[in-house]
C-alpha cells in the first residue's frame, strides 16, 4: 500500500529521470540546476528525487549524491528533514537496501560537514535499540559507531552529540558481553573512554544517569581505571570537575532518558499512558511484551523503560484525575517481567534512582511519585512486592556508595518528606508499619525512618489513584510466589493463577466455535439520562428485545439518529447497544454500522461520525476490529472495500495500521482459530506491507492451527489465493522462526515450500543453523536440497557449515549429490577449493558482532571432503576418481603447509595417485579406489595414526578455534575405521 508520502517520492524520482534521461553527466547536472532555479517547489522535487534514488539505487548513489550537493540551495535542509521523518516514522518498515543506503547517506552528509547532520546522527542513534542483539540492530550500532570513529574531529565540535553518543554506547556495552560480540564491545569501550577522557565536561551534562551507566560497566578493565579516577582523582578528568557528587546531584535531562527508546517504543508507551483506560491495558502490554521484552537480552531494556516513565512521562492533572492507566501500574508490570536477579536489582535502582540525591528545589515530584505508589497500591493484594521495594529502599542507603551514605540518607528522607508535603500520600505509617510486612523489615523501617512511622488515626489517602484503583491493576505479582499471569485486568489469587495457567495450555487440535455465552443485560441506567427521549427509547428497545431481526431494524434507526449532527453531540457511544456476544455472524446489530460505513462515501460527513463512534466502541470492545475485517470479507455489500479497515485503524486511539491489524488478529487468534484461517488470505493480499515484512502474523497463525488447517492454507497458496512470503523478506522471517516451537517451525517450512520461491533465496540460512538447536529447519532443508540440482551457491553454503562429528548434514547431502550429480558437484567443489586455496590460510576472526557469519575456509572444505571420502569408502561411487576433484586436490597439496598435508594425507594420497597415473592409460586411472592405498597396507595404519595425531596437534597449535580437539579425535578414528 503506497502512502501519499511514498507517492510523492516516486513522482520526484520520475521528474529527475525525465530531466536527465539520455543526457551526459554534465548536461544532466545543468538540466537539474536550471530546474531548481525555477522555484521552491521544483527545488524540493529535484532534491527529494535524488534523495530517493540514493536510497533505492545503490549503483547510482555516488553520482546522485554528488548531484544533490551541487544543485541544492538550502544547505541540504529538505533532505535532512526527510531523513529525520523517515527515521522517526518509517525506519522499521524500510527494506534492507534503503536501510543500508540511508546509513551510507548519513555518513556522506557527515563527511561533507553539512550543518544539521549531527541532529540526524542523534536521531539515528535513537533507532539502535537496547536489549536487542539481532543482526540488524548490531549492524546499525556498529555502522553508526564507525561514522563517529571515522569522523572524530567532526564529532568533537558538537557537545550534545558527544554526550548523546557516550550515553548510548555506555548503555549498549552491557548488551554486548557475549563472546562473539566482544570485538564490537571493545570498539564501544574505546570510543566511550576516548570521549570521557578528552571531553569530560561535555559528558557532564548527562547528569546522574552517567554514574548509573558507568557502574554497570565498571568491571571492564579500561572502565575500571576511569571509574577510579572519577571517584578518587576527578581533576584528572577535568579541572572543573569536583567529584562524583557533582554528577549525582544533577538531574538527567529528558532528552538522554528518551534517547534510549526507539521511536516506536516511545510512541507505544506514550499511548498507554495517555489513551488506554485502567483495566483495559492487557492487550497493549501483551503486544509490547511480544515485540520488545520476549528475549533474554531484553532484560536490560526494563531499566531504560522505567527511567523513561519516571523522568519523561509526566501526565497532566487532567490525565492524573482520569481513568487513564497510571504510571505506577506500568512500572509494576515491568518489574514483574524481570526474570533474573541482576535485571530485577537494576530495575529497582532505576525506579529509586532520583530518590538517592533528591533535592526539592531542583528535582520534580513526578520523578519519585511512581515508586511510592507502586508500593502503596501493592500492599493489600501483594504485600511481597511492597516488601521487596521497601527493603531495597532501606538497603540502598548504606550500600550505594558508603562515602556518601549521609547524602543518600538525606536524599531518601527529602523524597519521603516531599511526597507527604505534596499529598501524594497523606501518611506513610500505613505503608511502613503495616502488619503484612515481616517483623525484621518493619524494625528496619522504624530504625531508618522513625519520623514517618507514627500512625495518625485514621490514615487517609489523598491521591486520585485511590478512585482509579478498581481493585488494583493486573501486574504486580511477587516473583517469589509465581510468575505473572496476564489473563485478567485485575490481580488474581494464587489459586486462581494456577487454574488460569492450566486453562491456558495450548492445544493444537481444532475446536468448533464456542457457544455464545448468554450474559445478563448490562446496566446502562447511569447513561440513559444523557440521551434525548427518542434515542433513549431506541436504546432500551435494543436492550429489551431478544429477536435479532428486530434489533437490526432498531439499530438502523439508531444509526440514522446518530448521523443527525445535533443528536450525535449528546450521544454517549458507550451505550450504543448492549453487546451480548460479538461472535455471531454479520446479522448482529453492530454490522449495521459496518454496512452504513461501506455504503457511504469517505467525504460524507456521516462517514467520519460513524468511524469515530466505532473507534470509541473499540476501546470498550476490542473484538470489533476483527469483526469489521470479517464483515468486509464476508459481506457482498463490502466487496472490494477492505481498505475501509485502514480508515478505521487510523481513527482508533492506536492510529497505526500495522499495530491495529496485529492486535486485532491476535484477538481473533485467541477467540476463534477458524475465523483466523478464514481471514488469512484476505489479510495477506490486502495488507502486504504490514504482513510480509515480518513474521509477527505468521507466528500467530502457526501457533494455533492444526494439521488440517495447515493443509488448507497450503492449498490456498498453491492455488494463488494466498502469498505469505516474498523474496525480499523470506530469509529474515525464516531466521525469526528458528526460536518458535517445533510444530510452528514445521508448519512455517511447509507453507514456505508451498510457494514457488527458489531455494537459493533462503540458502544463506544454513549459516545460522546449529545441529543441536535447529533440527526442524535442518530436516526441512535437507529434504528440499535432496530434490535440487546443486548450484555453486548451494555447495558453498553447505560446505560453510562447521565440522562436528555428530553433525551429519553436510556429509549426507554431499553424498546424495555425489551419487546423482557427481559431475556438477565435482566442478563446484573444485571451484571452491581453488578459490579458497588462493586466500590467506589463517583463520579469519569475526570483525565484529554485526555478524559477519563464519567464512568458508580451505580447512573446512578439506574436512568435509574427508568425511565424504570415508562415507563413500565402502561403496562403488566413483566421485573421487573425477579429474576435476583430483586436479583441485593436487593444486591444494602443492601449496599447503606440512601440517595440513599430514592431517589430510589420505585425501591428498588420491591426488598423488592421480599424478602418478598421468603417464598410464586413462583406463587404469578411472579405476582408482575412493580410499587411499596407504590405508590398505598392513604396516601403514599404526604409523599413519601416529603421524596424523602429531600433525593434528601441530595444526591445532596454530588454530585458535575450540573445535580443534574434536577434529583431532575424528581424524584418528577416521583413519582407524578406514584401515579396518
Amino acid at each position: 500500500m503506497v502512502t501519499d508520502d511514498d507517492g510523492r517520492l516516486e513522482r520526484c524520482v520520475g521528474i529527475v529521470q525525465s530531466l536527465t534521461n539520455g543526457l551526459s553527466e554534465r548536461e544532466a547536472n545543468d538540466a537539474l540546476t536550471a530546474n531548481v532555479c525555477k522555484g521552491q517547489q521544483q527545488h524540493e522535487e529535484v532534491c527529494l528525487g535524488l534523495f530517493t534514488l540514493v536510497l533505492t539505487e545503490p549503483s547510482q548513489a555516488q553520482r546522485c549524491y554528488r548531484d544533490l550537493t551541487l544543485v541544492n540551495r538550502d544547505g541540504m535542509n529538505v533532505v535532512l528533514v526527510k531523513i529525520n521523518q523517515i527515521l522517526m516514522e518509517k525506519f522499521l518498515k524500510l527494506q534492507d537496501v534503503p536501510r543500508t543506503q540511508l546509513v551510507w547517506l548519513v555518513r556522506e552528509l557527515v563527511k561533507s560537514g553539512v550543518i544539521g547532520a549531527d541532529g540526524v546522527v542523534m536521531t539515528l542513534l535513537k533507532q539502535v535499540a537496547g536489549g536487542d542483539i539481532s543482526t540488524k540492530n548490531l549492524w546499525l550500532a556498529e555502522s553508526v559507531l564507525d561514522i563517529l570513529l571515522e569522523q572524530k574531529e567532526w564529532v568533537l565540535k558538537s557537545g550534545m552529540l558527544i554526550a548523546m553518543s557516550v550515553y548510548t554506547y555506555l548503555r549498549l556495552i552491557v548488551d554486548h558481553g557475549v563472546p562473539n560480540l566482544l570485538p564490537l564491545r571493545q570498539k564501544e569501550v574505546d570510543f566511550c573512554i576516548s570521549m570521557l577522557r578528552e571531553k569530560f565536561m561535555e559528558c557532564l551534562i548527562i547528569g546522574r544517569d552517567l554514574v548509573r551507566l558507568l557502574q554497570n560497566v565498571a568491571r571492564i578493565p579500561e572502565m575500571e581505571l576511569l571509574w577510579r579516577d572519577l571517584l578518587h582523582n576527578p581533576q584528572v578528568l577535568s579541572p572543573q570537575f569536583t567529584g562524583v557528587l557533582q554528577l549525582l546531584t544533577a538531574r538527567t535531562s529528558r532528552k538522554f532518558l528518551a534517547c534510549r527508546l526507539t521511536p516506536d517504543m516511545e510512541t507505544k508507551l506514550l499511548f498507554m499512558t495517555s489513551r488506554v483506560r485502567f483495566g483495559q491495558q492487557k492487550r497493549y502490554q501483551d503486544w509490547f511484551q511480544r515485540q520488545y521484552l520476549s528475549t533474554a537480552e531484553s532484560q536490560s531494556l526494563r531499566c531504560d523503560l522505567i527511567r523513561y516513565i519516571c523522568g519523561v512521562v509526566h501526565p497532566s492533572n487532567e490525565v492524573l484525575s482520569s481513568d487513564i492507566l497510571p504510571r505506577w501500574a506500568i512500572i509494576g508490570w515491568l518489574l514483574t517481567t524481570c526474570t533474573s536477579n541482576v535485571a530485577a536489582s537494576n530495575a529497582k535502582l532505576a525506579l529509586f534512582y532520583d530518590w538517592l540525591f533528591f533535592n526539592p528545589e531542583k528535582d520534580s515530584i513526578m520523578n519519585i511519585e511512581p515508586a511510592i505508589l507502586v508500593m502503596h497500591h501493592s500492599m493489600k493484594p501483594h504485600p511481597a512486592i511492597t516488601a521487596t521495594l521497601l527493603d531495597f529502599m532501606c538497603r540502598i542507603i548504606p550500600h550505594f556508595f558508603p562515602p556518601l551514605e549521609s547524602q543518600v540518607r538525606q536524599g531518601v528522607f527529602n523524597s519521603l518528606n516531599f511526597i507527604m508535603e505534596k499529598r501524594v500520600l497523606a501518611h506513610l505509617a500505613p505503608l511502613f508499619d503495616n502488619p503484612k510486612l515481616d517483623r525484621e523489615l518493619r524494625s528496619m523501617l522504624r530504625e531508618r525512618f522513625p519520623e514517618f512511622c507514627s500512625s495518625p488515626s485514621p490514615p487517609t489517602e489523598v491521591k486520585m489513584e485511590e478512585a482509579v484503583s478498581m481493585g488494583m491493576d493486573n501486574h504486580l505479582l511477587d516473583k517469589e510466589e509465581g510468575c505473572y499471569d496476564n489473563t485478567e485486568a485485575a490481580f488474581s489469587d494464587d489459586e486462581e493463577e494456577v487454574s488460569n495457567k492450566a486453562g491456558k495450555k495450548r492445544e493444537f487440535r481444532f475446536h468448533p466455535i464456542k457457544e455464545a455465552v448468554m450474559e445478563e443485560p448490562a446496566d446502562i441506567t447511569p447513561w440513559l439520562d444523557q440521551l434525548d427521549d427518542t434515542m433513549k427509547e431506541k436504546v432500551l428497545q435494543v436492550q429489551k428485545t431478544s429477536d435479532t431481526e428486530t434489533q437490526c431494524e432498531v439499530m438502523q434507526e439508531i444509526v440514522d439518529l446518530i448521523l443527525e449532527v445535533n443528536t450525535f453531540l449528546t450521544f454517549s457511544p458507550s451505550v450504543l447497544f448492549h453487546i451480548r456476544s460479538l461472535e455471531e455472524s454479520v446479522c448482529k446489530p453492530v454490522c449495521l454500522v459496518f454496512r452504513n460505513l461501506v455504503t457511504m462515501q469517505e467525504d460524507n460527513s456521516g462517514f467520519s461520525v460513524l468511524l469515530d463512534m466505532l473507534a470509541e466502541l473499540y476501546q470498550k470492545q476490542p473484538k470489533i476490529g476483527y469483526h469489521l475485517l470479517y464483515y468486509l470479507k464476508a459481506s457482498k455489500a463490502a466487496n472490494g472495500k477492505m481498505s475501509l479497515y485502514e480508515s478505521f485503524a487510523q481513527a482508533t486511539a492506536l492510529g497505526d495500521l500495522h499495530t491495529c491489524l496485529m492486535m486485532d488478529m491476535k484477538a481473533c487468534q485467541e477467540d476463534d482459530v477458524r475465523l483466523l484461517c478464514y481471514l488469512t488470505p484476505s489479510i495477506y493480499s490486502e495488507f502486504p506491507d504490514e504482513t510480509l515484512r515480518s513474521g509477527e502474523l505468521l507466528n500467530m497463525i502457526v501457533a494455533v492451527i492444526d494439521s488440517t488447517q495447515l493443509q488448507e492454507l497450503m492449498c490456498h497458496v498453491m492455488m494463488g489465493n494466498l502469498v505469505m512470503f516474498r523474496k525480499d523478506s523470506v530469509l529474515n522471517i525464516l531466521i525469526q522462526s528458528l526460536d518458535w516451537e517445533t510444530f510452528e517451525q514445521y508448519s512455517t517450512w511447509q507453507l514456505f515450500l508451498a510457494h514457488s520461491i527458489p531455494l537459493e533465496t533462503i540458502i544463506p540460512i544454513l549459516q545460522h543453523l546449529k545441529y543441536k538447536e535447529h533440527p526442524e529447519a535442518l530436516s526441512c532443508l535437507l529434504l528440499q536440497l535432496r530434490r535440487e540440482k546443486p548450484s555453486e551457491e548451494m555447495v558453498k553454503m553447505v560446505l560453510s557449515r562447521p565440522c562436528h562429528p555428530e553433525d551429519q548434514f553436510t556429509t549426507s547431502i554431499l553424498r546424495h549429490w555425489a551419487s546423482k550429480y557427481d559431475d556438477t558437484l565435482g566442478e563446484h567443489i573444485k571451484a571452491q577449493l581453488i578459490k579458497n586455496n588462493n586466500q590467506p590460510r589463517k583463520r579469519q576472526s569475526l570483525r565484529s558482532s554485526s555478524s559477519k557469519l563464519a567464512q568458508l575456509t580451505l580447512e573446512q572444505i578439506l574436512e568435509h571432503l574427508d568425511n565424504l571420502r570415508l562415507s563413500l569408502s565402502n561403496t562403488k561411487n566413483n566421485f573421487f576418481t573425477q579429474t576435476p576433484i583430483l586436479q583441485a586436490l593436487q593444486h591444494v597439496q602443492a601449496s599447503c603447509d606440512e601440517a595440513h598435508k599430514m592431517r589430510f594425507s589420505d585425501l591428498f594420497a588420491l591426488a598423488e595417485e592421480y599424478e602418478d597415473s598421468q603417464s598410464k592409460p586413462p583406463k587404469s586411472r578411472r579405476k582408482a579406489p575412493a580410499s587411499s592405498p596407504r590405508s590398505r597396507k598392513g604396516v601403514a595404519p599404526p604409523t599413519n595414526n601416529e603421524e596424523e595425531s602429531a600433525s593434528s596437534s601441530a595444526s591445532e597449535e596454530e588454530d585458535s578455534k575450540p573445535k580443534a580437539p574434536k577434529r583431532k579425535r575424528k581424524g584418528s578414528s577416521a583413519v582407524g575405521s578406514d584401515s579396518d
